[in-house]
This record gives structure tokens, C-alpha cells and sequence, in this order.
């Protein structure tokens, strides 16, 4: 991986703040003439809606509601339903930030981009490699979670324990070979796809509570289910809040998205009302049809998701659950491959990191190489925890760590949106200093409870390995401030 290039040839930057507007030419941008570069993003290629689905892919909202409001249930019980709703509400604050920042600066690094303008170069290097260990880690959710959720419904499949290995390389060459052919064709398949579990989910959940009948109730939306007790329903929301993980990923694709600072804003509001439609009706639905009293029983379940369906709308609609999820994870690793290496191939083209990786393909004009490189490195890390752990195991494993790194990089962007807007002197108190202040508190919280009590082994490990990962990234921070500070004035400019 090494320490990166140093990038050559002038910046590109359009530098908005207050009366200061520089532009200048680089090999990865657009010339004085406007005439496209051909190591640049494709610009303009995609719109409002494919921007969404960037954003909407990252929950894959079949996946949680086959498998993942397990971990909300347990602890949130009857109030699954609650636990989510306040998740949603809370995650709202989290997108401030990049809903915030979209509108001052298009750079396909994120919030790696956003918090090298707000801290000065050094906060840019703090993120960018938390989140890298998200990253790496992250992609567990489909690679290994899809093996392990085939492997654990067909018994034939699970009779091979190897079986998932081949699942695990065909989900990862999908989301390369699409994100590889470039921008369009995979956002069209995700927003297609996308738009189809929706209505899945919306309309096979309103069928459960129609068949549900009177023991409809408004009890999952308060507290009686878990008798008034608080902790129980934050433990919940912990959970619920990493479900919608993500949500802010349409940043990634900003350089290539038309009229990207109006519409970057639009399109991660309209993902997050999609994400809570299509999870929070079904937890509502999965909590009435398995029995609000009975959720204690819920999480013991391996599959309670597919035994409701199977319960109220057959085998077809099982089947069609199944379907849907193993699209949810399809759908993932595509926005995930799109995402890291935009985020990556900004920071090459800054000489942070992955300098000699960060070309673009002369006719997709994809990251070729870095979507190459990403690819073989998650292969490897998802095979050695999955051989180690076992793949359902395994894949908790890394999304420990990632979930601890995803919640650094928020806190990282959060501070930076305050400075930044301060320093530009477009501080408004409410949406750059009270928000982002209690997205970090609420962060810090989501933090604390995810690791302590520490989990018992294997995944007690991952929480060790997580808080390692992040004393490094102060570390490498510090050794950019002191050895390369020079790149630190153009790091993370706006594209447009």
C-alpha cells in the first residue's frame, strides 16, 4: 500500500469560500478550456436517482429484515419497531454533515475530502484512514454474510463446508466487474433494484399486518414491551443506527453526478426516508407476526425473518425474501466497490495514499486499478477471518471493526464541518454547531456501548483490533504533519 505518491503537475481546485477563487489545471482534472482530461471521472453521468440508490444500496434493507433486526431484537424485544424508528430519526443528524458539505465541495474523497478542508490536510489523513478500516472490513457484511446466509438455508450447500468461499468470490467479482464497466451501468442495476425491494418490503409487510388482524397494535412504538425500561431500547438503537450505515455514500460519486451541489443533498434526504420506509414498516410486521409477547424468542431464532414470511405469505414468499436479500447484498457490493474507490482514488490523486494505483480506465473511466486492488486485498481478509472463524463468525468479526472505524470517521467529519464553516464564515449555530456536536455525543455513546463490555472471544478480538486501528491512525496523522505537511493545502479541493 505504502505512503502514496506525491501527485504531479499543478492541483485542480475551485476554492468557493469567501473572496478567495483559485482554479488550476491538473492531470486528474479538467483543463483551463473546460476540455476533459482522460484520467478524470466521467463527469455529469449520472443523476438524482442513481445517486439515491449509491446511498440506499448501503442499507440493503431484505438483508436486515431477513437477518440483521435479529441483533436489534434482542435487545429491544416488542419494541423493535420503536428502537428502529429512533435509529432512523437519530442517523438523520449524522447526514447533516455530508448534506452540509455536498454543497461547498464535489470531491469523490467524502468525508476524507471534507475533513482535509475543515482540519487542515491532517484531519483528511485521520479519516481517510478510519475509514479505510472500514473499508476493508465492511465489505464482510456481503461477502461473508451472503456465504453464510446460502450456506445456513440449504442443507445440501451446508453439508460442504467450503461452500461459502465460492459464494464469497461471486458476489465480489459481481460488484467489481460492474463497478468496473463504469458509473452508469452500475448505479442503473442498483436503482432498479433497489426500487424493487421497496415495494417488496412495503407491500409484502402491509399483507402481513392486514393478515395480522386485530393483534395489530401501537405497543412496538412504545416502551410497554420492554416494561418502561430505556437501556434495553438503547442497546436496540445501537444496532439499528450501524443498519443505516451508509446513507451518506452518494458524496462518493459527486464529481460524476450532474448539478452535484444541488442535487448530493437532495439524494442522500431521499435515500434516508426510502431506508426508513423499507425497514421500518417491515420491523413493525416481523414484530405483530411472530407476537410481541413471544420476541424474547425472536433472536434465538436462525432465521426468524424467513419463518414470518414463510408463516404469512407462504413458500413463494419466502423464496422471494430470499431472493430480495441475496439482491440486498448484490446491491452492496456494488455501492461499496463504487464508493471506496472514488474515496481512494482521491486521496492517490492528492499523494496521500494509493498514488500509483489512482488512474482511470480510458473508455469506463472507472478507478480500474484500484477497483483491481480493492477487490484482491477484501478477498484476502474476508478468506483469512473466514477460514479462521468460520464465515458467520467471521463476517461479525470484521463488522465489529468496522462498525467502531465507520463511527470514528463520523465524529472525524463532524468536528471538521464545524471548523470548516467557521473558518469560511458560513457558521449557522444550529445545523454546524449543535447538530454535528450531538452527532458526535450520540457517536461516542454508540461507541462505548459497542465495545464494553468488551464481547466475549472471537469477537472480544475485533474490538482490540478496532481501538489498535485507530490509536495508528493519530500516529500516521502525526507522521504526515510532521514529514509531508506540504501536501496538506490541496488535499480533499473541490472538482467543480
Amino acid at each position: 500500500m505504502g505512503w502514496g505518491t506525491q501527485a504531479t503537475g499543478a492541483q485542480c481546485a475551485q476554492i468557493t469560500g469567501g473572496a478567495t477563487h483559485v482554479e488550476e489545471v491538473t492531470t486528474a482534472g479538467v483543463g483551463a478550456r473546460g476540455i476533459a482530461r482522460p484520467t478524470e471521472l466521467r463527469q455529469g453521468a449520472v443523476g438524482l436517482w442513481e445517486a439515491v440508490f449509491q446511498s440506499f444500496s448501503f442499507v440493503g434493507p431484505a438483508g436486515d429484515v431477513a437477518i440483521l433486526l435479529v441483533g436489534t431484537a434482542a435487545f429491544a424485544l416488542g419494541a423493535t419497531p420503536l428502537a428502529v424508528l429512533v435509529a432512523w430519526l437519530i442517523y438523520l443528524l449524522w447526514m447533516v454533515v455530508p448534506a452540509e458539505f455536498s454543497s461547498e465541495i464535489v470531491n469523490a474523497g467524502s468525508y476524507y475530502a471534507y475533513s482535509a478542508r475543515g482540519l487542515k490536510g491532517w484531519g483528511g489523513v485521520l479519516a481517510l484512514w478510519f475509514w479505510m478500516g472500514e473499508n476493508l472490513t465492511g465489505p464482510a457484511f456481503a461477502v461473508l454474510g451472503l456465504g453464510s446466509f446460502i450456506y445456513l438455508i440449504s442443507s445440501t450447500i451446508s453439508a460442504v463446508s467450503w461452500s461459502w468461499i465460492p459464494i464469497s468470490a461471486a458476489i465480489l467479482a459481481f460488484g467489481a466487474v460492474l463497478s468496473y464497466l463504469g458509473i452508469r451501468p452500475s448505479l442503473v442495476y442498483t436503482m432498479w433494484a433497489g426500487f424493487l425491494e421497496v415495494v417488496f418490503l412495503v407491500v409484502t409487510a402491509a399483507i402481513i399486518v392486514i393478515e395480522v388482524g386485530p393483534r395489530n397494535s401501537l405497543a412496538p412504538f412504545t416502551l410497554s414491551p420492554v416494561h418502561g425500561n430505556l437501556n434495553p431500547l438503547f442497546l436496540g438503537v445501537i444496532f439499528s443506527v450501524l443498519d443505516f450505515t451508509g446513507l451518506g455514500t452518494a458524496t462518493t460519486i459527486s464529481e460524476e453526478t450532474r448539478n452535484s451541489r444541488r442535487l448530493i443533498r437532495r439524494a442522500i434526504l431521499i435515500a434516508w426516508v426510502l431506508a426508513g420506509v423499507a425497514l421500518i414498516l417491515p420491523s413493525y410486521a416481523l414484530t405483530v407476526g411472530w407476537g410481541i409477547s413471544a420476541m424474547p424468542d425472536y433472536a434465538k431464532s436462525a432465521d426468524p425473518g424467513l419463518l414470518v414470511y414463510q408463516r404469512y405469505l407462504g413458500n413463494f414468499g419466502w423464496l422471494l425474501l430470499v431472493l430480495f436479500t441475496i439482491n440486498s447484498y448484490l446491491m452492496y457490493m456494488v455501492a461499496k466497490v463504487n464508493a471506496v474507490t472514488r474515496i481512494w482514488f482521491s486521496a492517490g490523486r492528492d499523494g496521500v495514499l494509493f498514488g500509483r494505483l489512482s488512474s482511470v480506465h480510458p473508455r469506463f473511466r472507472t478507478p480500474n486499478a484500484l477497483v483491481v486492488f480493492f477487490i484482491v486485498v477484501v478477498a484476502a481478509v474476508n478468506l483469512v477471518a473466514g477460514l479462521v472463524f468460520g464465515p458467520t463468525t467471521g463476517a461479525l468479526w470484521l463488522l465489529t471493526i468496522a462498525g467502531v472505524c465507520i463511527i470514528a470517521t463520523h465524529i472525524v467529519a463532524n468536528t471538521s464541518l464545524t471548523v470548516y464553516m467557521l473558518r469560511e464564515r458560513k457558521f449557522r449555530l444550529f445545523l454546524h454547531g449543535i447538530v454535528p456536536t450531538l452527532a458526535t455525543i450520540i457517536g461516542l455513546a454508540v461507541l462505548w456501548y459497542s465495545v464494553y463490555p468488551v464481547p466475549a472471544a472471537p469477537i472480544g478480538y475485533a474490538v482490540f483490533v478496532a481501538i489498535a486501528w485507530l490509536i495508528v491512525g493519530f500516529v500516521v496523522a502525526w507522521l504526515y504533519v510532521r514529514r509531508r505537511p506540504h501536501l496538506f493545502e490541496n488535499m480533499g479541493l473541490s472538482r467543480s
